[in-house]
C-alpha cells in the first residue's frame, strides 16, 4: 500500500508530518537529541529492525533533518548528526514530552525537562515571541498566511465561521 504524501498540501502541519509523521522517525530524532549518532546505537536503544532503521535514517537525511558523516573509511561507517532543520524539531519533542507526561503517564513522570542552571523541573509552555504571552485557544487563532492559496483560505474561513457560530 502506497503511503499518501502531503508535500503538495499548503498546510504546514501536513507538510511537517510528511517529513516526520512516523513514530520511528520521531524516536530517532529524540535519540539524536540524546546524543546518539551511530547506526548501532540507534538500533540498540530503539530495538528496531536494521532494514527499518536504514529506511528511516535515509528518509531523515533526504528531508534534511540529519546529515550522514563518514567516520571510518575501512570499513565505511557513518554517523548521523542533526542539521539546523533537525535541531529546530526540539520544541516539538519537548511539547510531546509534556503532553505525554500530562495525559499518558498514570504511573507518574518518567522523563522530565530540567533547567540546567537551577536543577529544577521546567514546565514548558508555548509563548508568542512578539509579546511573551502564553499561546492558548482563547488568545490565539489560526489564520491564513500571506502565501495561502484559495483552498487554504476557504478552509480557514469555514473553520473560523464554525468557531464564531459556536461562540454566539
Amino acid at each position: 500500500m502506497q503511503r499518501k504524501r502531503f508535500d503538495d498540501m499548503q498546510c504546514p502541519i501536513a507538510r511537517s508530518l510528511d517529513r516526520v509523521g512516523e513514530w520511528w522517525s520521531i524516536l530517532i530524532l529524540r535519540d539524536a537529541f540524546y546524543g546518539l549518532t551511530r547506526f548501532d546505537e540507534f538500533q540498540k536503544h530503539l530495538e528496531i529492525a536494521p532494514n527499518i532503521l536504514t529506511r528511516r535514517l535515509a528518509g531523515l537525511v533526504e528531508e534534511g533533518l540529519l546529515e550522514k558523516v563518514m567516520y571510518s573509511e575501512r570499513p565505511p561507517r557513518y554517523e548521523y548528526h542533526l542539521t539546523p532543520r533537525g535541531r529546530d524539531f526540539r520544541p516539538v519533542l519537548v511539547a510531546l514530552l509534556q503532553w505525554g507526561n500530562t495525559h499518558f503517564a498514570p504511573e507518574g513522570e518518567s522523563v522530565i525537562l530540567v533547567d540546567t542552571a537551577t536543577g529544577k523541573q521546567a514546565i514548558p509552555i508555548m509563548v508568542d515571541a512578539n509579546t511573551g504571552k502564553p499561546i492558548s485557544a482563547g488568545s490565539h487563532i489560526i489564520a491564513e498566511g500571506p502565501a495561502a492559496g484559495e483552498k487554504v483560505k476557504r478552509s480557514i474561513g469555514e473553520l473560523l465561521e464554525r468557531r464564531a457560530r459556536k461562540s454566539a
